[in-house]
């Protein structure tokens, strides 16, 4: 009968152990993300999509890092009230599940991203983002071909400016010659 009751007690003890596993583990705080490496071009955006799992009401927190440089992005609760900050405030765009959208992306937002979800019983999970931004090759050619047009209206200028110089020479070479002519009256034809 002994051994029968220690039987129920381990019973007890396993069911109630895989119970508190279970239930710490519902709720603890999950953060995933299908893509965690990007590549944009200069004025694109970008949209870090991420899937926070909470029991509770999560915190969500996203910060830039690159080289010497970490700065705060924002933080905010889904439903609740968002706090960017004022150097990102025009180009951030929250959302509930924590994915955060950044437009007109700069060739200083290259660098390392990293979302912190907290539940309310001070769980945490951190992600990161690594974003590599290009600078877009019609820049270079938009520079080339104004370059070009200037260069091209320089040239017709210059080509206006011989063709007047030129006129300018013919008819003052004309008027030399009419005045080293003998005047026309002294002189009479004489039929053959």
């Amino acid at each position: 009968m002994l051994l029968f009751r220690l039987w129920e007690v381990h019973d007890v003890a396993l069911f109630l152990s895989i119970t508190l596993y279970l239930c710490h583990s519902a709720r603890s705080i999950s953060v995933s993300s299908s893509q965690r490496n990007l590549i944009r071009s200069v004025q694109d955006d970008v949209f870090f999509s991420v899937d926070v799992t909470s029991s509770g009401v999560p915190t969500i927190r996203w910060s830039f890092m690159s080289g010497a440089v970490s700065r705060p992005i924002g933080a905010w609760q889904p439903g609740g009230i968002t706090n960017i900050t004022q150097d990102y405030s025009d180009r951030v765009k929250a959302c509930d599940n924590g994915s955060m959208l950044l437009s007109d992306l700069k060739l200083q937002d290259a660098g390392y991203y990293v979302v912190t979800a907290e539940d309310p019983d001070g769980n945490s999970r951190d992600l990161g983002f690594v974003l590599k931004v290009n600078e877009v090759l019609y820049e270079d050619l938009q520079y080339l071909s104004v370059t070009a047009l200037a260069l091209m209206v320089v040239a017709a200028l210059l080509a206006l400016a011989m063709w007047l110089l030129h006129q300018g020479c013919r008819k003052l070479g004309a008027w030399r010659r009419r005045r080293r002519m003998p005047a026309n009256d002294a002189t009479e034809l004489q039929p053959l």
